[in-house]
């Protein structure tokens, strides 16, 4: 650990939060006889969304149409296909489905076994769309958030200084030891690090001692019912 200043000074945050799904999610949707079945599971490489479009393929090989869209945040990649279905009735609602949850990292594929009875443009696009949203949902849509693990040492007469700090910006302490000192490891906002580090070292005029651990992503759940998704 080391208290210099200048550690967290010259720190700017690189990484922002995005927006994806936790699980994978199923859904089922009915439309004049015509069963539309959702799968929406995370996909953060080509390779994991291709491998759960060839394993739904292979779990309803009877289907009429086998749809799919994914979006990755690797380069923006973004794929879709409308499997047989007139052309803009099927992959774009699906796409669409995830854009508008400012989705990434996911992929979706909707089965469709047909009823016998044509269900129209307006009503493939319905349908392809809420099977895809209704997957999402189910599959917990989520913002990643960045964050900092802080391992913090100081002494037992400045604990109480930085006690209502903590309390204030509801920062968890994961970890406490009161040895010879005060160790103590926290969970940071990675946009609240540098703030905070000010705070700590006009509080204890620079005797803290602290070390930056590497940053991570954690989700906060998200709830699509009153906008985002259909």
């Amino acid at each position: 650990m080391q208290s210099n200043t200048a550690v967290f000074r010259g720190m700017r945050s690189v990484s922002s939060s995005y927006i994806t799904i936790l699980r994978r999610g199923e859904s089922r949707y009915e439309e004049k006889k015509s069963v539309f079945l959702g799968f929406a599971a995370p996909a953060t490489t080509e390779e994991e969304a291709l491998a759960l479009i060839g394993e739904i393929k292979g779990r309803y090989p009877d289907a009429r149409h086998h749809v799919y869209a994914y979006l990755l945040r690797d380069r923006s990649l973004m794929r879709y296909s409308d499997d047989r279905e007139p052309q803009g009735t099927a992959g774009m609602p699906t796409l669409d489905a995830i854009r508008k949850g400012g989705i990434v990292d996911a992929a979706v594929v909707v089965v469709r076994y047909f009823g016998g009875t044509l269900l129209g443009t307006g009503g493939l696009v319905r349908a392809y769309g809420r099977a895809a949203a209704d997957a999402l949902r189910a599959a917990g849509i989520v913002s990643m958030q960045p964050f900092r693990r802080l391992e913090l040492l100081l002494s037992y007469a400045d604990h109480p200084r930085i006690a209502p700090l903590l309390s204030r910006r509801a920062i968890p302490i994961l970890e406490s030891d009161f040895g010879v000192d005060v160790r103590l490891s926290l969970r940071l906002p990675e946009d609240e690090l540098l703030s905070f580090l000010t705070e700590l070292t006009e509080l204890t005029a620079g005797r803290a001692v602290f070390s930056i651990e590497e940053l991570f992503f954690d989700g906060v759940p998200i709830d699509f019912t009153a906008d985002g998704l259909n």
